[in-house]
């Protein structure tokens, strides 16, 4: 049973047969796939690279499954589209999963997809969900004439392969830094609670790339130490080189959510300082009244002799020391350096 979300209307199956001379390449029906033999693949040396795009098709799975003689359990983890890269050992081959990522800047979001690869002595099986050009770079190499990587087996096949996957989370942690550098600089000026959204989704998105890349990190050290002879000696210096740029990865992973953290951080205290400021500037103009307010209160209370009631000029000399008592208060608060932006 498939599990997850249906991304093609009907599978494309794609295969690459190739040597060190030749290659051939082309679209392949239902029918024509159980017309392959991988005994002659042995006698004859070639290659084979099997892509299928699309994997909601149960039947299809199963009959390649068949073909390649596919553990059920591997068949069902080809069909389930949500889990975590692994990787099972058996005889005959090696089964991996991992996922691509693609960063969306409009919604500073990652949309994922699973990437099942069946590595065996002369072949390589890949699933994907759709078509998204990430191993088309591997197709022209391949298409290349006196390439190196037709002088190899499959498992630098497969390395080539892994390797474009890492080399696109490099390219969305290049995206999601420089959305974060420029979340930065409107934090520094005027944050709002679009920052803040923006900064919970930024977290999201290295969440989900951590959750992908550590398990991805175990899945290619087990890969590294090569216990069933899949991977050729030469093709091992080159299978550490992908294990070394994950964990860089991871690293360069770590900085942006502590900087992150950190913006979360400069959020809270820019809206914190943003409130005192308005408290200021409401304490002052409280402040500026209160005198007026008190010499207002005094000639209002009931008394028959009071100081300036019965002068015909008292009403101003009243208005007069409440203003230059503002004044006064006023002074003091600009040399203190209150009326300003400045704490």
């Amino acid at each position: 049973m498939h599990i997850g979300d249906i991304k093609l209307d009907s599978p494309i199956i794609s295969m690459i047969e190739y040597d060190a001379v030749d290659l051939s390449e082309r679209k392949l029906s239902n029918d024509e796939l159980t017309m392959l033999k991988l005994d002659d693949y042995d006698s004859t040396g070639k290659k084979l690279w099997l892509n299928i795009h699309g994997v909601h098709d149960a039947a299809l799975i199963k009959k390649i499954g068949d073909l390649f003689h596919l553990h059920p359990l591997v068949q069902e983890d080809i069909l389930n589209t949500e889990q975590r890269p692994k990787i099972d050992e058996f005889d005959a081959y090696v089964f991996l999963e991992a996922r691509s990522f693609y960063y969306h800047e409009a919604s500073m979001s990652v949309s994922s997809e699973q990437i099942s690869l069946v590595l065996g002595r002369n072949f390589l099986l890949t699933f994907q969900e759709r078509p998204t050009g990430i191993f088309e770079p591997i197709r022209e190499r391949l298409r290349a004439s006196r390439a190196h990587i037709r002088e190899l087996g499959v498992d630098y096949l497969a390395y080539s392969l892994l390797d474009s996957i890492v080399d696109q989370y490099f390219k969305v942690l290049e995206e999601v830094s420089d959305a974060s550098e420029a979340l930065e600089e409107l934090l520094l000026h005027s944050p709002t609670n679009t920052e803040l959204y923006s900064i919970h989704q930024l977290k999201h998105v290295s969440i989900e790339l951590r959750r992908a890349v550590w398990p991805l990190r175990e899945v290619i050290n087990s890969l590294a130490r090569n216990e069933n002879d899949f991977f050729k000696p030469a093709t091992m210096p080159y299978l550490r080189d992908v294990y070394d740029h994950t964990i860089n990865f991871i690293e360069s992973l770590e900085s942006i959510r502590d900087s992150l953290s950190g913006m979360m951080d400069i959020y809270m205290a820019s809206v914190s300082n943003r409130v005192n400021l308005e408290v200021r500037a409401l304490t002052v103009v409280a402040m500026l009244f209160m005198p007026a307010t008190l010499i207002a209160g005094i000639f209002g209370m009931n008394f028959h002799e009071m100081p300036w009631l019965a002068d015909k000029d008292g009403f101003w000399w009243a208005m007069g020391l409440m203003v230059l008592i503002a004044l006064v208060m006023v002074m003091i608060f600009w040399r203190r350096q209150w009326l300003g932006s400045k704490t």
